[in-house]
């Protein structure tokens, strides 16, 4: 180790200045991934790093710029100390607490299950080291973030009794681009430290509204389609269940969802303009509905791709192929060819549903990838909201044309409705229909005065029922 980097080798400051343009020095305990990565993350904010290891001359590599000591001596040197060591190696810090006294610890540690130990990580620090004030936060970073950078707006928890101590460690995290959410006292150490063991908080209900609507109209086509052919024409077709079917059902679901990712936004401005206010707080339901539109919108992309490869593949499979070929070998056997006249009508139909379908793919692909952090966080604000919004309705409003299109001339069939019920197409252009319309009426500039009337003419309802309760009470 070179002079400077000696444990005993801490410079001591006069207070002035000079030294108040110093870099605040802060101190890491673990040279592993965790902690070298936070190490480099602080480094490149501006502050000086110290790292504290049982082995200060062989640890291993850490960020360049960054000092190594011992644990005792890093402690010493710092006000502020990271713990990124797993809770069975906690040892050590008991028998350093006189050199922890009057400490900030924040504690990254997490467990491998909920309930693994009888009191959380940070609880069980603080009583190692009753002297220091410990601060539970940051444990939802992970290693490959704090490398790769990806901390702009990511939402960070702390909690811990000193509020002091909170405010140091927010004022850091800030500094690092995150936002900061205080949780309370260190009793809430243990619900953060379940945080991580969460499996796609966020994604469960998409996951759940998708996978029924799936399960919904597969086994719906299975009975339209393939058992009807079966009892009323005497056709086995059970071989469309693997493709034809399911390139049914893939846009259908896909449109559904992707109208679902607009129709809370749509919801909740006709609440604004009934209260008269955008400051009121929305229903619960409709709050944790626009948190997860982001994971409805990608899900709905994920279908669309389904559905285009679905697609593409219809050529090639072994049925198409079987059919073509049997009817000209039919032709040729019986010395005849089929009567083919060109209809200019169905020719602009099937070109209109192409292009369409094509222009509602590419935009679902950009909307998608405009919602990618890395894409996103170099958009302005205003171009991300032209992009999810103004781009976001056109895609749903091209889709659902797609929709449209596919059966113009096939509404009015009585052949349509299989045992009386409606095609697939038909039930998945219920919801966007109704989002488009509503939007519609948002813009139109007399529904913002007439719902202004409406909300007037209850409130004065309201009142009145209100004031002869008084007087039938007062009598």
């Amino acid at each position: 180790m070179t002079e400077e980097m000696k444990p005993e080798s801490v410079a001591l400051h006069h207070l002035g200045a000079a030294a108040a343009l110093d870099p605040e020095l802060l101190c890491i305990f673990g040279t592993g991934d965790l902690g070298r990565s936070l190490g480099q993350r602080l480094l490149q904010s501006g502050y000086k790093v110290v790292y504290g290891s049982r082995r200060p001359h062989s640890c291993g590599p850490v960020p360049q710029g960054a000092q190594v000591m011992s644990h005792a001596a890093a402690a010493r040197s710092a006000s502020l100390i990271f713990i990124c060591v797993h809770r069975e190696h906690y040892d050590f810090i008991e028998m350093m607490a006189p050199h922890l006294e009057g400490k900030v610890l924040v504690d990254l540690s997490n467990n491998l299950k909920k309930d693994m130990y009888p009191e959380a990580n940070a609880v069980y620090l603080q009583r190692l080291v009753p002297g220091a004030e410990v601060v539970k936060g940051l444990n939802t970073l992970s290693a490959w973030a704090l490398q790769n950078g990806l901390l702009a707006g990511k939402q960070v928890f702390l909690c811990g009794n000193s509020a002091k101590a909170k405010h140091a460690v927010a004022e850091m995290a800030t500094k690092l681009g995150l936002t900061v959410l205080d949780r309370g006292s260190l009793s809430a150490a243990r619900e953060l430290e379940d945080f991580p063991l969460q499996l796609f908080p966020q994604w469960r209900l998409p996951l759940c509204v998708a996978l029924g609507l799936t399960a919904f109209f597969y086994f719906y086509l299975l009975i339209r389609d393939v058992l009807y052919a079966y009892f009323e024409d005497g056709k086995d077709i059970s071989f469309r269940i693997m493709v034809s079917l399911a390139n049914k059902v893939f846009p259908i679901v896909s449109l559904i969802m992707l109208s679902l990712c607009y129709l809370p936004g749509v919801i909740a401005a006709f609440i604004q303009l009934y209260r008269g206010t955008k400051y009121s707080r929305f229903p619960d339901w409709l709050d944790r509905w626009m948190l997860c539109r982001k994971q409805i919108g990608l899900i709905a992309l994920g279908f669309a791709l389904l559905h285009a490869i679905y697609t593409f593949i219809i050529p090639i499979r072994y049925a198409v192929r079987h059919k073509l070929i049997s009817r000209v070998v039919d032709e040729m056997k019986n010395n005849k060819t089929t009567p083919f006249n060109f209809d200019n009508t169905e020719a602009w139909a099937t070109d209109s549903f192409y292009v369409l379908g094509i222009l509602g793919f590419f935009l679902y692909v950009l909307l998608g990838l405009t919602s990618l952090p890395s894409v996103g966080g170099s958009l302005s604000w205003r171009e991300f909201n032209f992009v999810q919004s103004k781009l976001g309705h056109l895609t749903l409003t091209i889709c659902t044309a797609h929709g449209y299109i596919y059966g113009w001339n096939k509404f009015l069939r009585p052949s349509t409705y299989k045992w009386y019920t409606p095609p697939g197409y038909m039930l998945c252009l219920v919801v966007p229909s109704i989002v488009l319309v509503l939007k519609m009426l948002l813009l139109l500039p007399c529904v913002d005065n007439t719902l202004t009337r409406i909300r007037q003419g209850w409130e004065r309802t309201r009142l009145r029922e209100e004031e002869g309760e008084i007087k039938a009470t007062n009598l």
